[in-house]
């Protein structure tokens, strides 16, 4: 595989591990919410989940796809879709510019970056091509699947099994300085694996 696939195939064969379903991984994943996430469409997602190839798309074809593609998938508050109109208000610019990045696929970066912001969307969701946008979206449910198969691996990583291990020659200053390392990684990680299992099918 060419080097822009390889770290994909790496997170699909680790994956693949995990669940269980090496080959599969369409069947055990939440296919809509990775689309939803990246704007890659829900048959190019299932491609590449199976190990195959997105389509070949130039950079501006790719970002104009992501612009409509939010038109078609984020509503406004009341169900409807948003009008140009209103995307440009948000991107902080007139209709007709709006009108002119669809048909170049080039806006500004500040625009762009107006528009993934409200949105909540990733950095390089307009720009990032799909096998990268893909693998981003990928990490929080490899990590949420790797914390299921070893629940000590974050504080092995971090090295917080180790400084535990001296808890009784700590001061209490530095126990109390450990007790809020703690209490920072256990939140920050329940937000890590709430969000991978949302991209997890139940079983």
């Amino acid at each position: 595989m060419s080097d822009v696939y390889a770290p994909l195939a790496a997170a699909l064969e680790r994956l693949g591990e995990l669940t269980g379903r090496p080959g599969r991984l369409p069947e055990v994943l939440d296919v809509a919410d990775l689309s939803h996430r990246t704007g890659i469409p829900v048959g190019v997602v299932v491609e590449l989940l199976s190990g195959g190839r997105a389509p070949e798309a130039c950079l501006a074809e790719r970002v104009r796809q992501r612009l409509d593609f939010i038109r078609e998938t984020r509503r406004r508050p009341d169900g409807k879709r948003y009008s140009l109109d209103e995307l440009a208000r948000i991107a902080g610019t007139s209709r007709q510019w709006l009108s002119e990045w669809r048909k170049s696929g080039m806006p500004s970066l500040e625009h762009a970056d107006r528009l993934r912001r409200f949105f909540g969307l990733s950095a390089g969701f307009f720009a990032a091509d799909e096998p990268e946008a893909l693998h981003e979206a990928l990490q929080p449910v490899l990590q949420g699947l790797e914390a299921e198969a070893d629940p000590l691996l974050r504080l092995r990583e971090c090295g917080l099994v180790r400084l535990a291990a001296r808890a009784p020659q700590m001061n209490a200053r530095q126990l109390a300085t450990l007790a809020d390392l703690v209490e920072m990684i256990i939140t920050s990680e329940q937000v890590d694996s709430h969000a991978g299992r949302q991209s997890v099918r139940r079983a």
